[in-house]
């Protein structure tokens, strides 16, 4: 199986790291227009938690309904967050992405890898392994670092 892996070193412990990544990602989230699927429409971004919930950019303030990004299959706080992904700018919808959170001597490594690629065209899949989720987890750590 193809995938793209990204790795990023926290000085806080699992559980604080799991929280910021998940019922935080609104607040850390980037916003262009290669971060949403409608850049036009997109006001926040937000999980729902656990085992069946959403990932979701959220277009309706009101409602929080937006455009459906893929749906938990693996909700262990402070271990592991687990769904299943798409984006309008990927032209495959198999895709899944795995977050581990694991201690280390001084915090949390944080592990993200997007699985399911080979669906991918080859131009479009060596585009995802060169650039995919690196601003994200950039952002994800800068963000947990000065909170």
């Amino acid at each position: 199986m193809t995938s793209v892996v990204r790795v990023v070193e926290l000085h806080v412990d699992p559980h604080r790291a799991f929280r910021a990544f998940t019922d935080e990602i609104g607040e850390w989230y980037g916003s262009g227009p290669y971060s949403w699927n409608d850049p036009g429409r997109a006001v926040g971004i937000r999980f729902e938690p656990g085992v069946g919930g959403r990932l979701v950019e959220v277009w309706d303030c009101e409602t929080g309904e937006g455009y459906d990004m893929g749906h938990v299959t693996a909700w262990e706080p402070g271990r592991r967050v687990t769904w299943t992904f798409r984006n309008v700018h990927m032209r495959a919808e198999t895709t899944q992405v795995d977050v581990r959170f694991e201690p280390t001597e001084h915090g949390t490594r944080v592990t993200l890898e997007h699985s399911g690629l080979e669906v991918l065209p080859p131009q479009e899949l060596e585009r995802s392994q060169r650039y995919a989720w690196k601003a994200f987890m950039q952002l994800y750590s800068d963000y947990v670092s000065a909170s």
